[in-house]
């Protein structure tokens, strides 16, 4: 069965993409495995050469540990259920909050009083933060393939506990979204 979705406008850099699709490999790799960065570039699509500077950046925020050696490869540094979206996209992205208005493409507050939308858009993107920021890997995984038990799990394999936040239209409903 074919089912539409709406059209999104939001974008990321590759560099982004490939971060949160990295993320999403390891998430899905057995407990406490590591997983070579070959292994991560083949089943994602990401250019092999491009991949190590993504894991350096997600290494740098603390997401995910390297491991040297013929057996070396990548895991995730805490478990999948503490690791947001928005933690992927600023450690690779920085910052992602806009500076410029969106109608004259000057710098917010250089102005004496703010463009008529200025509110508007700074409400708006501060709830595609605050969305991002509170669905974690964990959420994403088990909203994708049912992977409750893979996705829950921390990195050391010991068993998940704590809350796990709540995905899809539920959470949207719960949250007056």
């Amino acid at each position: 069965m074919h089912v539409t979705l709406p059209h999104v406008r939001l974008e990321l850099t590759r560099r982004g993409s490939y971060a949160i699709r990295s993320v999403l490999t390891l998430a899905r790799a057995e407990r406490g495995s590591v997983v070579p960065a070959r292994r991560i570039a083949h089943d994602m699509r990401i250019p092999e050469r491009f991949l190590p500077q993504v894991l350096a950046d997600l290494s740098r925020a603390g997401l995910v540990e390297a491991r040297l050696g013929r057996a070396g490869g990548y895991r995730l540094a805490r478990a999948a259920r503490s690791i947001s979206l928005l933690d992927i996209i600023e450690a690779t992205e920085g910052d992602t909050r806009r500076t410029s208005c969106v109608l004259t493409g000057q710098p917010c507050g250089e102005v004496a009083e703010p463009c008529d939308v200025h509110q508007m858009f700074c409400a708006a993107q501060e709830a595609i933060l605050e969305r991002l920021g509170s669905t974690s890997i964990a959420d994403i995984l088990v909203e994708a393939d049912g992977s409750a038990e893979v996705a829950l799990g921390d990195p050391d394999g010991r068993a998940a506990a704590g809350p796990r936040l709540a995905v899809g239209a539920a959470a949207a409903g719960s949250r007056g979204a």
